[in-house]
């Protein structure tokens, strides 16, 4: 995605899933036949970005990363979701080398399909402003910057780490807080200084809504209405979605909104309805 020039020209609104690999998709969503390495190129060219989600329960290889991107068209965009590792079993601490392995993991063999990284804490976590600080600091803002911050990968990555960058493009973050504690407007105030996204989430009231713009980055997530996972999106709910989008993007700001509601196979209608309003 490319930064809007200014805060009068439109940015731009990118719909998609988080994920694309689903059983309950195939022969509903996914024609029948279709056979499961394709389902990536078909979602692809229905949709306007998707969301990595096996980044966060493992550490990928430079080679997936390099066959997703051939698989999407061109001015298709990946959002790809940082480790779990980093965000919920290290929750932000000592962890330069975690997320130097995963920027050497092969993120950068997206290429210009490489959107922003979401970084979603788990509900146990309080906000700890020095430890933010400190992981804020840690991202790097462009892919060059990537690559360098790469090469401090540990002896894991060995013979198979990426550290180089086709391009230096800008690379953005956002940040998925889970626990009430970070209404705290330091928090929004470390966000805005590093130029970091707030994430909006819908989660059928299972986690706190934070709902404030902190950089020129609006990133959603939409897990459900009424149920976690599995409620669709109404109409009308999809109408003020839509209506919310517009506004940021008219606003200059670069919109990414991902459906989580897989559960029940209305993540990609639900995508594909929004889509159909924005125009």
């Amino acid at each position: 995605m490319t930064r809007p020039g200014s805060a009068t020209r439109p940015g731009r609104a990118l719909v998609g899933t988080s994920g694309w690999r689903y059983p309950p998709w195939r022969g509903t969503f996914y024609p029948p036949g279709l056979v499961q390495r394709r389902e990536l190129e078909y979602l692809s060219r229905q949709v306007t970005s998707i969301e990595i989600n096996g980044s966060f329960y493992s550490l990928q290889r430079p080679e997936n990363y390099r066959a997703w991107a051939e698989q999407v068209p061109a001015g298709f965009v990946f959002a790809v979701k940082g480790p779990r590792f980093v965000t919920h079993l290290k929750q932000l601490r000592d962890v330069a080398v975690p997320v130097a392995n995963f920027l050497a993991s092969g993120v950068l063999g997206l290429g210009p399909a490489l959107g922003p990284v979401l970084w979603q804490l788990p509900p146990r976590m309080r906000f700890d402003a020095d430890r933010l600080a400190r992981f804020l600091e840690l991202l790097p803002a462009s892919t060059t910057a990537a690559a360098r911050a790469a090469t401090g990968h540990d002896e894991r990555l060995d013979g198979r780490a990426l550290v180089e960058t086709d391009a230096d493009r800008p690379l953005r973050h956002a940040v998925e807080p889970r626990h009430p504690s970070f209404r705290d407007p330091a928090f929004t105030a470390l966000l805005r200084e590093h130029g970091v996204a707030l994430v909006l989430s819908d989660s059928a009231g299972t986690w706190p809504v934070f709902d404030e713009v902190t950089a020129d980055l609006v990133y959603l997530r939409l897990h459900g209405q009424g149920e976690l996972y599995s409620g669709g999106y109404t109409a009308e709910a999809l109408d003020g979605w839509a209506e919310r989008v517009r506004g940021w993007r008219d606003a200059g700001h670069d919109v990414v909104c991902y459906f989580d509601n897989d559960a029940k196979v209305h993540a990609p209608t639900d995508a594909l309805a929004l889509i159909d309003r924005l125009g």
